[in-house]
């Protein structure tokens, strides 16, 4: 982990997402930062919020919070899901880390699951209204990847993730993580991000 935080940091000032279940490898990394860090991430895995939980307090860093079960279940609708984010801010908050460090994650289904389509839609309902729950403008991060997984080709993969980006970004989701060596969908993802996001338009803003 070291090794890794010191060769990206030689290249870049970015923040750095630490994407790891292993809390040791995790602390590791975030005593190795350099760069503004996001920690990746915890739920209500009863060890998740033992061991990786804390780190955020303790490294005064953002963490990603996964609208998940305790046993890693994904829950069905956007109903589940509020009720999931209730309960994970107030494990947040018990262990002394601030609202405002947590960035959501209502996980992205994949659209082969039997009911995947309705849970993309709600997943959409689910970023359009965690602000108005919680009372604050909460911080959403969502796989793109996740949607496709097992798609038939990559041409009808790249062209589901590509508006379903769009869909992302017109709901509000501020973080998207997804394959940077595609350019079709580093592409829509930025002018989705401008569409939904800036108030004066110019052509020259368009990549």
């Amino acid at each position: 982990m070291i090794f890794f935080m010191e060769a990206v940091q030689a290249v870049t000032d970015l923040p750095l997402l630490i994407d790891t279940a292993n809390p040791a490898a995790m602390e590791a990394g975030v005593k190795a930062a350099r760069n503004r860090i996001i920690l990746n991430g915890f739920s209500l895995e009863p060890r998740k919020l033992k061991t990786i939980l804390p780190l955020a307090r303790e490294f005064d860093a953002d963490i990603v919070g996964f609208l998940l079960y305790p046993d890693s279940r994904v829950p069905k609708d956007a109903a589940q899901r509020f009720d999931i984010a209730l309960e994970l801010m107030e494990k947040a908050e018990t262990a002394g880390v601030a609202k405002e460090r947590v960035i959501i994650d209502p996980v992205i289904p994949p659209l082969a699951w039997a009911d995947g389509i309705v849970q993309a839609r709600e997943v959409l309902e689910v970023i359009r209204t965690l602000p108005d729950l919680l009372g604050f403008p909460v911080k959403t991060i969502g796989g793109i990847s996740n949607l496709g997984t097992n798609a038939p080709d990559k041409k009808r993969r790249l062209a589901v993730e590509q508006s379903y980006l769009a869909m992302l970004a017109s709901a509000g989701l501020h973080f998207a993580l997804l394959d940077m060596h595609n350019p079709d969908l580093v592409k829509a993802a930025r002018v989705s991000g401008i569409l939904a996001n800036e108030d004066i338009f110019s052509w020259g803003m368009v990549p």
